[in-house]
């Protein structure tokens, strides 16, 4: 990582560790590797980016598709049946003198490769053991992808939701990884979250539908305020496809320390319908009325990262600018992605400024995500506010006891304008 980027690097994570985005797990206890907490700041951002995932594509008269929220824990013969127990894995390689382990395609360059073992797989699922009595019919797994509690699930969407192909199904949720060389802060972790969507479609039309939402899931990013200049595409190259996939492109977002991906959008073909009515018995075909024969469907599979693309905002709003000879530390978040869109800052904390804070609040909250800031001076307020990343703030002084009017302050600009407070809701649908 080039010096300039370590420093963006340092920056982002120091913000967000110390205004609550993000914390060490298990901090309190000297922390544990690779895993995080999400503070209050860091869990509007995460819900604002999945609300809006959800919104985009519910809103889309194209296509239709249906949620649902499968169980992190099923049954192994999925996993089986999937091919994960054999071939979710990693070649890994170990450092004889230190005992570190790296995958073998991530050994640092200044290690002496003589210094270490041949390469050996490793399977990246987390094993636990369900009910009383442990033995090999208790063992099951966290799961590595939410894809699979999708596809088992296909013949329950399609009948009780009478669905028609072309059409998807989308979860987000949690999975799990065991991860041996995790790092870069939230960027790759052993527990994250993803956003998955398995869209079902005949094989004359995966081509057409593949580039839908190679260019539709690109446009989204664009959309929640990264720069297209730190967006790209990249295919998968024949001996890096995974074994379910005959085509993937990777959405990949330009970090401190290089490329790496938001997203991959894969098409699975039949892969994964066909080897769960394989092991399960259970027909997984779709009946199309237009030639009145079964078919079983191909899946273009759009499954980005929640998490990386969380810090992947924060990387890309983060900003800082030099203001009467200090410097003005900020996150430009778009108004409607911002944790908090509007600040409420008392002049002081009279009750009677206090109570004309409350009573805007009560106007704005249906609405907007607001909150009432009381401590500090009034521009160190308006910094804090510039570095969650508050888009507006409204201050209230002894003149709005008279003119019933506030002072709305611009994060962007630092202009500040006079507005009556009962012009502040059009002042805000206007945005």
């Amino acid at each position: 990582m080039e010096e300039t980027n370590r420093e963006l690097f340092e920056k982002v994570v120091k913000v967000a560790q110390a205004r609550g985005f993000v914390f060490n797990a298990s901090s309190i206890y000297g922390g544990l590797r690779s895993s995080y907490d999400y503070g209050p700041l860091g869990v509007l951002l995460k819900n604002n980016l999945s609300k809006y995932w959800w919104k985009d594509i519910d809103n889309d008269s194209a296509v239709s598709i249906f949620p649902v929220d499968t169980a992190i824990i099923q049954s192994s013969e999925v996993w089986k049946a999937s091919g994960h127990l054999a071939e979710f894995s990693d070649p890994m390689v170990d450092h004889k003198p230190t005992g570190e382990r790296y995958r073998a395609d991530q050994v640092p360059d200044d290690i002496n490769k003589e210094d270490l073992t041949e390469p050996r797989q490793f399977n990246l699922m987390f094993e636990t053991s369900i009910g009383p009595v442990q033995n090999e019919n208790s063992t099951v797994y966290l799961r590595p992808e939410t894809a699979q509690g999708i596809f088992i699930n296909f013949e329950n969407v399609l009948r009780t939701m009478r669905a028609k192909i072309p059409f998807g199904i989308a979860n987000i949720g949690k999975s799990f990884r065991n991860e041996i060389t995790p790092g870069h802060f939230i960027f790759r972790t052993r527990e994250f979250e993803q956003m998955e969507i398995e869209f079902f479609c005949k094989e004359e039309d995966e081509n057409k539908w593949f580039d839908y939402w190679v260019k539709k899931r690109m446009e989204w990013y664009k959309s929640i305020g990264i720069p297209d200049t730190s967006l790209r595409l990249r295919e998968h190259s024949d001996n890096e496809l995974a074994h379910y996939a005959s085509k993937t492109v990777d959405i990949e977002f330009l970090y401190p320390w290089g490329w790496g991906e938001l997203e991959g959008i894969a098409n699975r073909g039949t892969f994964d319908l066909s080897s769960h009515e394989k092991a399960s018995g259970k027909d997984m075909s779709y009946f199309d009325p237009e030639t009145n024969e079964k078919i079983t469907p191909t899946v273009i599979e759009p499954a980005g990262g929640l998490t990386r693309t969380l810090f992947a905002l924060l990387c890309s709003c983060y900003d800082e600018e030099e203001v009467n000879d200090t410097t003005r530390t900020l996150f430009r978040f778009d108004f409607n992605i911002a944790p908090i869109q509007i600040g409420i800052l008392p002049l002081s904390k009279k009750d009677e400024l206090i109570e004309v804070s409350n009573n805007i609040k009560n106007i704005l909250q249906e609405s907007y995500r607001t909150e009432i800031d009381v401590t500090q001076s009034i521009g160190k307020r308006y910094r804090r506010q510039d570095e969650i990343g508050t888009p507006y703030c409204i201050t209230v002084d002894f003149d709005s006891l008279d003119d019933n009017s506030v002072t709305i302050r611009s994060r962007d600009s630092m202009e500040q304008e006079r507005i009556l407070i009962t012009d502040l809701p059009g002042f805000f649908s206007d945005l």
